[in-house]
């Protein structure tokens, strides 16, 4: 049988879905958050493997502390960043990023289990120099989208790992798959807490990180979360 051009875009589509879902059933989760945006609705499941971060932003979302907040930073084929506590009365062209509370999450990397594929969501924080422990920000989080890996691109990372993690993190045969098909961030594996995946809408997520940016990488277009909500609760 023979497939035209729209087919088989079709078919990749549909298996790139099956891949992450497979995944999606290899991690634990009993929590969900709703993230209702400007641009569309994005579902995150939270992991039960990671429970301070978990805690933390069902603690945060509950509070209504995203609500109206912006996705200040889009890095495109990278990752989209939202949590900065000064953009919620941002002024165009403002600068964002500064904002945040005065306490840090504790580092919790469950390398090989979660790591930085597409769909991955993460916590953001302060770089080594200032932050040695490498622990996360209290409200600000980002997005993995990332881009779709080579052999030769991962050996690289590979170095690139080994100098930062003084050989600890290694990419699996598992993770290597998931790089080269789904594609992702590895360079930030160990470095960075993941605690949670979409789980739809990710084609938001996609929408979101091809805008158009000024200097400060700041959306063009303000992409703001209307409400944030707890959609899955175990505790409950």
């Amino acid at each position: 049988m023979k497939f035209n051009i729209e087919s088989r875009k079709k078919l990749i589509v549909c298996l790139v879905v099956a891949v992450m879902a497979c995944h999606v059933m290899a991690q634990t989760s009993t929590t969900e958050v709703l993230l209702e945006t400007t641009a569309g609705n994005i579902r995150i499941a939270l992991f039960d493997e990671t429970p301070q971060h978990r805690d933390n932003f069902l603690k945060l979302v509950k509070e209504h502390v995203y609500d109206s907040l912006l996705f200040h930073r889009v890095i495109k084929n990278f990752m989209v960043q939202c949590g900065d506590l000064h953009s919620k009365n941002a002024q165009p062209g403002q600068r964002l990023g500064t904002g945040d509370y005065n306490y840090t999450v504790e580092a919790e990397f469950r390398v090989p289990k979660l790591y930085h594929r597409r769909g991955m969501v993460a916590m953001a924080r302060e770089g080594d120099r200032t932050n040695p422990e490498r622990r996360s920000s209290a409200c600000q989080f980002y997005i993995v989208w990332g881009q779709v890996c080579s052999d030769a691109r991962l050996a690289k990372v590979q170095e690139r790992l080994d100098a930062a993690t003084q050989g600890q993190v290694k990419l699996t045969p598992e993770m290597i798959e998931a790089y080269k098909t789904i594609g992702g961030t590895p360079h930030l594996d160990g470095q960075y807490t993941v605690f949670g995946e979409v789980v739809e809408g990710l084609d938001v997520v996609d929408r979101i990180q091809q805008m158009a940016v000024d200097d400060y990488d700041r959306p063009l277009e303000d992409v703001r979360v209307l409400k944030a909500t707890v959609t899955k609760d175990v505790n409950k």
